[in-house]
């Protein structure tokens, strides 16, 4: 069982857009972490939101948010970690709500968190894993997440599986605006490490189903991303002689 302190306090936060298939497997598996579950319905329809609500109702720890219209994941995400941090959490582990993320490796993350409590634990997929469709585009945001950082520090920036510190994570999103979408786990990732983060990556286990639909837009959020690495690029040239001194 997991030893609570003022100082480390985690929950998990976990955005949900029509997952009703998938949840309430991700909210039992979750269970045997007594960790609280922040879910945050990002404007889901009915069913899904029937289903939401009858987890929170009957589920001990966990807890239900609303966003009003589907507004991305991103902004499901930031919801949840402003949330989170207003409740006195001092840490969130993002997990996706369609039951792809290998849950055993919670106690990896906090183990990890408790050793390195300002640090961002990130989770790390194999290649190899992945489906073919999805690893050029992974292989191009690797190369300009290494080029907007100057660093390797972070090995796997699209993966939604990951530990922030809240109290620093909260201060960055009240100073920058962050990618409210699929650009969401590379935009902060990148600006948290600019802000002076430590990443530290874990290898973890993807598994990838095809009865579970896919919210990715391949035109809208392909456009999105790109013009993250563009805006990425030119704060990292703000930044160069920084990032550098961090090599």
């Amino acid at each position: 069982m997991l030893m609570k302190s003022k100082e480390f306090n985690p929950c998990v936060i976990i955005p949900v857009y029509n997952h009703h298939h998938k949840i309430l497997e991700v909210l039992t598996e979750l269970r045997q972490y007594q960790l609280p579950c922040l879910l945050i319905d990002d404007g889901s329809d009915e069913e899904c939101s029937t289903v939401l609500t009858s987890a929170a109702k009957t589920i001990p720890n966990v807890f239900l948010e609303r966003l009003a219209v589907n507004s991305g994941k991103g902004a499901a995400v930031c919801k949840g970690l402003n949330l989170a941090f207003s409740r006195g959490y001092t840490h969130a582990i993002q997990v996706d709500a369609d039951g792809q993320h290998n849950l055993g490796d919670i106690p990896q993350f906090l183990s990890c968190a408790l050793q390195n409590p300002a640090a961002v634990i990130s989770g790390q997929r194999d290649y190899l894993s992945m489906p073919k469709a999805r690893r050029a585009g992974r292989k191009l945001t690797d190369f300009w997440v290494r080029v907007n950082t100057l660093s390797n520090s972070i090995t796997d920036s699209m993966c939604g599986y990951r530990l922030y510190p809240l109290q620093t994570t909260v201060d960055l999103l009240r100073q920058y605006s962050i990618g409210s979408r699929m650009d969401f786990d590379t935009d902060i990732l990148v600006k948290l490490y600019w802000a002076g983060h430590q990443v530290i990556n874990i290898p973890t286990r993807i598994e990838y189903f095809d009865d579970v639909p896919s919210h990715f837009d391949t035109i809208r959020d392909n456009v999105r991303i790109s013009w993250m690495h563009t805006r990425l690029f030119f704060g990292m040239l703000k930044r160069f002689f920084t990032l550098l001194r961090r090599t």
